[in-house]
């Protein structure tokens, strides 16, 4: 399969994956701030690795309930999706929020005079 089909292919999953998170009626994951961050879809298309970040909850429990939803949100995705195979889905942290917002708090603690660099 080519790389420009299978990036399609992630969009896609990645965009109907957002929407059908709106749907899902599980406290842990309704009462939680949870993004869809990315997807990768295996060459076959058999597998495919989704993405999420958590703001505001507990991570473990998010972890739970997305896992025991996968059976819920495979069966949309291929309501949604036509693909020849739908992908079984697997669900991994993306930290790179919490990463990019260390380094934000790094740098503002950072003491930068500008009138150094003027003279």
């Amino acid at each position: 399969m080519g790389k420009y089909r299978r990036n399609r292919i992630n969009d896609a999953v990645k965009e109907e994956m957002a929407m059908i998170l709106r749907d899902v009626k599980d406290p842990r994951i309704a009462g939680a701030l949870v993004s869809i961050t990315g997807a990768s879809v295996s060459g076959d298309l058999k597998f495919a690795k989704i993405y999420y970040s958590v703001l505001g909850s507990d991570r473990a429990e998010v972890a739970k309930a997305l896992k025991s939803a996968a059976g819920f949100f495979r069966s949309e995705l291929a309501r949604r999706i036509n693909l020849r195979v739908t992908p079984e889905l697997y669900f991994e942290y993306d930290s790179s929020s919490e990463y990019g917002a260390n380094i934000s708090s790094i740098l503002k603690t950072l003491d930068i005079n500008d009138d150094e660099d003027e003279e």
